[in-house]
Parts: structure tokens; C-alpha cells; sequence
């Protein structure tokens, strides 16, 4: 296989799953049929907060958390919410979204411009 570079890989991601913009998806939190995933290392999250109600995942963990028969599965990533995954700028959460998808998640999206784009289109913010 071909070798490729990180910019093609989330190139890729983004070309396969959906993305939310930033102000559609700000006016979502709170919603009770979505679950934010903030998909930080949680010394990012410390320094800035989340968006309210988020569940904070580090990408390293998602696969893990989401799996239901996983020891580490959290709850809050059950089935029946569309969860909604964002990071820093965004490139984490189309991989990320890309592999949830591969695991068979079908109600997963993704915000372009990540915790930032969010902040900016009045995203609702906590701290952690």
C-alpha cells in the first residue's frame, strides 16, 4: 500500500463522513437526542473548557468507550444519540468519525474548525 500523509488521511475522512457546521451545530447543544464528544487529550480541555453537556473522550480511548463490549464502554456513547465529534480543528474528529463509522456507528458527524469553530458560532461552553 501506498504511503500516505496525515493531510491525506483526514482529506480522505472528510470525503466519507458528514460534517456539521459550526453554527448548525452550536444551536444543537443542549439537545437531548445529541451527545457532544469532545474527542481532546484532557490537558486541552483543561486550558479551554468544553462545550456544554460534551462527554470528553481523548481520541486514543473513542474506539474503546464506544464498543459495548468493551470493559472501558461509556454509557453516554450508547446507542439512540447522534453524537456529534469535535477536536481541536477538526482533522482528529473526521478520523475519528471515520472510524466509528467503520465500527458500524451510522449516527456520527463531525464539526469542521473543531473546539474553536465551535466557541466562535456560540457554541455554549463549560468548564471541564
Amino acid at each position: 500500500m501506498p504511503r500516505r500523509t496525515s493531510k491525506q488521511l483526514v482529506s480522505e475522512a472528510n470525503a466519507l463522513v458528514e460534517s456539521l457546521p459550526p453554527e448548525e451545530a452550536a444551536r444543537l447543544v443542549g439537545n437531548s437526542d445529541i451527545q457532544f464528544v469532545d474527542i481532546r487529550e484532557p490537558a486541552e480541555v483543561a486550558k479551554s473548557g468544553l462545550v456544554a453537556g460534551a462527554v470528553n473522550v481523548p481520541r486514543g480511548l473513542l474506539e474503546f468507550q464506544i464498543d459495548p463490549e468493551s470493559p472501558t464502554h461509556n454509557a453516554k456513547l450508547a446507542a439512540g444519540s447522534r453524537l456529534v465529534l469535535y477536536c481541536g480543528s477538526g482533522a482528529r474528529s473526521a478520523l475519528a468519525a471515520k472510524s466509528l463509522k467503520e465500527m458500524g456507528v451510522e449516527n456520527v458527524v463531525h464539526v469542521p474548525g473543531g473546539f474553536s469553530a465551535l466557541k466562535e458560532a456560540g457554541a455554549l461552553i463549560a468548564s471541564e
